[in-house]
């Protein structure tokens, strides 16, 4: 119920910053709920978007339990005065101006596989298993890779524009393109240019191209046309990186769908609506949370 008691009115809050500032202070006014709908049209007006109101501002710092590349660490994210807060849902989404909080779970040029703890208290981010055994990457990933926060791919919902395919219960994928190498459980601000519809498996598993605002190069990117006149050749390296990194263990390449194409930032953004309006849902407890935490 503490994810639930979160989510402020009928169907959440919303976040409004009408400009950016350096700290991630926002304002939440309630609004009323309707029924939620997939709406496929970009020329739509833009939907809000929803956020618990847990941490106004996340200055957050990362504790560490455990040790590196064992089976009990977990890189927990702690507030000001020591509690812990959850990366997916206590940090806020939103910041305006078309700006996201990212948090890293995998840093550049290395092959642990970290991710979020979906079903642990807190969601504290640790390195996968399968039999057992930790998971890494059969090579390096060449960018930053995390989630947004308060975002989630419902595993019920079908999507008819990536063949009916189902969401992979995760919350929303980020890579991110930019110089600087992350930390685990960092959270940086993001503007995201594009969007690849990843099928894994069967499942649709959504990664959004994104520039951290620190960035040299950050302000010379807002569209997925800038990502190839200044990361010439990224984008097909980033599809082909997740298209083939199981095939050293005997499995298919992943497919991607829209036609096999990454789609432009207004796609993006209409992505993270959706999954942002999913994980509203989730926490308000009108979809089944299985095993998932919403602690």
């Amino acid at each position: 119920m503490a994810a639930a008691a979160r989510v402020m009115g009928a169907a959440g809050a919303l976040y409004h910053a009408n400009t950016l500032a350096s700290s991630f202070l926002l304002k939440p006014f309630s609004i009323t709920h309707k029924a939620i709908r997939l709406n496929r049209n970009l020329n739509a007006a833009p939907r809000r978007l929803f956020a618990c109101r847990a941490v106004y501002k996340p200055e957050v710092q990362i504790k560490e339990e455990g040790q590196p590349e064992t089976l009990d660490y977990r890189v927990f994210l702690v507030d000001q005065s020591g509690r812990k807060v959850s990366p997916w849902h206590d940090v806020p989404l939103h910041l305006g101006d078309g700006v996201f909080n990212f948090i890293v779970e995998i840093p550049k040029e290395s092959s642990a596989k970290m991710e979020v703890a979906t079903d642990e208290p807190h969601t504290p981010i640790k390195q996968d298993t399968k039999k057992g055994k930790l998971r890494y990457y059969p090579y390096n990933i060449n960018w930053n890779y995390g989630l947004l926060p308060q975002t989630w791919e419902d595993p019920s919902l079908a999507n008819p524009e990536v063949e009916g395919a189902f969401g992979d219960n995760d919350p929303v994928d980020v890579v991110e393109i930019g110089e600087r190498t992350g930390k685990i459980g960092e959270v940086l601000k993001v503007k995201p240019l594009a969007a690849l519809a990843m099928i894994d498996e069967g499942e649709l598993d959504w990664k959004i191209v994104a520039i951290s605002l620190d960035d040299p190069k950050a302000s010379l990117l807002n569209d997925i046309d800038d990502v190839e006149k200044h990361f010439p050749g990224t984008l097909t390296a980033i599809k082909d990186w997740f298209r083939d990194y199981k095939i050293p263990d005997g499995k298919p390449p992943n497919k991607f769908g829209l036609g096999n194409k990454a789609a432009n930032k207004d796609y993006a953004l209409k992505v993270i609506t959706e999954t942002n309006e999913s994980w509203v849902k989730l926490v308000k407890r009108n979809i089944p949370a299985g095993e998932l935490s919403l602690a």
